[in-house]
């Protein structure tokens, strides 16, 4: 990206701004980038740790396969599942509030007596599984908010920052040298005079 700059002093304070903005901002966003790092470390590895706990209670339930043909499969259903928005490092992500379950009555008298049990393991799964979701899409969310944010820390620190000290050095070096030109010429002038009066005294 070239940056666009004339050679007055206007444009120099103006680099000079630009360049100021854009150191300030720097170090915040170094943090934000590894702060966001870490964050979707932490939700990647909680949505791990759900899937594994998921996983194991699958697995310890393994004894009640045969019986789950005797479950009644619209005995308990999902109604609504209660998202909030949490902001992480600044970023807006989802967090499971809550999961609400309709479970329809049974005679607990005529149906087996794990049926209870049953409707408990199953809220429980169910659990596991929607909250894993819910990570894996929160770490979603702050990795894409990381990837932005390195893009504009390189940006900065390797674009806009050495552009813009880049610009101040030749505005600065082309005001030297007009300088330099205007007092070069102006003892030229000078020294003209003396001589044409010098001349004119003789």
């Amino acid at each position: 990206m070239a940056i666009k700059f004339q050679y007055n002093k206007t444009s120099l304070n103006d680099m000079g701004k630009q360049l100021k903005v854009r150191q300030n901002a720097l170090p915040t966003l170094k943090n934000k980038e590894s702060a966001l790092r870490l964050e979707v470390r932490k939700a990647k590895s909680k949505a791990d740790a759900l899937i594994d706990d998921l996983d194991a209670s699958l697995k310890r339930y393994d004894y009640l396969a045969s019986l789950w043909n005797e479950f009644e499969p619209g005995l308990i259903s999902i109604t609504d599942v209660d998202l909030v928005t949490v902001k992480v490092a600044g970023v807006k992500t989802p967090e499971l509030k809550d999961i609400r379950y309709e479970i329809h009555e049974f005679n607990a008298f005529s149906k087996p007596a794990w049926y209870a049990d049953g409707v408990a393991i199953l809220k429980e799964l169910s659990r596991l599984g929607i909250e894993s979701e819910v990570y894996k899409e929160k770490s979603r969310i702050l990795d894409f908010q990381r990837k932005k944010t390195t893009q504009k820390v390189n940006l900065y620190e390797k674009v806009q920052i050495p552009g813009y000290q880049e610009a101040i050095r030749k505005i600065k070096r082309f005001m030297e040298d007009e300088e330099n030109l205007t007092k070069a010429s102006s003892k030229i002038v000078k020294s003209r005079h003396e001589a044409e009066e010098e001349e004119a005294r003789i």
